[in-house]
């Protein structure tokens, strides 16, 4: 397998389903309890849906966060375990889809926002699921994306669009095998927007207020006419 790929992606998730139901259920991640995941709960809500599509939900977390405010939640993510305890958990409609069943239509339904909270890893995988976007939203329906934010995540490398190797520098012991990732520029990421006819109507920089540096960026778009 390519270890900088789509396919190894998910394949690294699937071996790391347990350590990363654990870390997100007793908040051990710094920067989530902290900042992202309350940033990306604020933005779903600014958009006031009714209807919410997660793609790559994992546990459900943020399903169930969305679920606790009267919203209906559809959460997608490829790995099976993650789905299992999504299920267990509840809060949401849970169902098994890789980012290809929705590129190929397999996922038929239509909801007022999608969210995508730091689950676009990959290079094709996500060109595709941005031209698809518009046959799963409403008309005037919402995107809203959370990443690590390209000037910081950049690190030493580069500032160019490319694969980068994954780590769990920080993450408990349990974790193994890191997935790859695809960097983007900012400049990258918005220009996703208005290539697959979506609007971007604003940019957030949500702040750890520890360090004083962005956390993430939060972009939230909107269906063009």
């Amino acid at each position: 397998m390519d270890p900088l790929s789509e396919a190894k992606i998910v394949d690294s998730w699937g071996r790391n389903a347990a350590p990363w139901i654990t870390a997100v259920r007793e908040r051990q991640i710094e920067s989530r309890r902290l900042v992202t995941d309350q940033a990306i709960i604020d933005a779903v809500l600014s958009c006031s849906p009714r209807s919410v599509l997660d793609v790559g939900c994992g546990e459900g977390w943020l399903a169930r966060a969305l679920a606790a405010t009267g919203i209906s939640v559809v959460g997608i993510d490829a790995v099976p375990a993650l789905i299992e305890q999504a299920r267990q958990a509840g809060g949401g409609d849970f169902r098994v889809a890789s980012y290809e069943d929705v590129i190929a239509g397999r996922l038929t339904l239509s909801v007022d926002a999608v969210v995508c909270n730091f689950s676009l890893l990959g290079h094709a995988s996500v060109a595709g699921l941005f031209g698809v976007i518009r046959s799963l939203l409403k008309p005037q329906g919402s995107l809203l994306v959370q990443t690590l934010h390209p000037l910081i995540a950049c690190g030493d490398h580069p500032y160019e669009d490319g694969w980068r190797p994954g780590s769990w520098a920080g993450f408990h012991e349990d974790f193994s095998d890191p997935a790859p990732w695809y960097f983007r520029t900012l400049q990258s990421w918005i220009g996703l927007f208005p290539e697959h006819g979506l609007r971007l109507l604003e940019m957030h920089e949500p702040l750890n207020p520890l360090t004083r540096k962005p956390a993430s960026v939060i972009f939230i778009a909107q269906v063009t006419d």
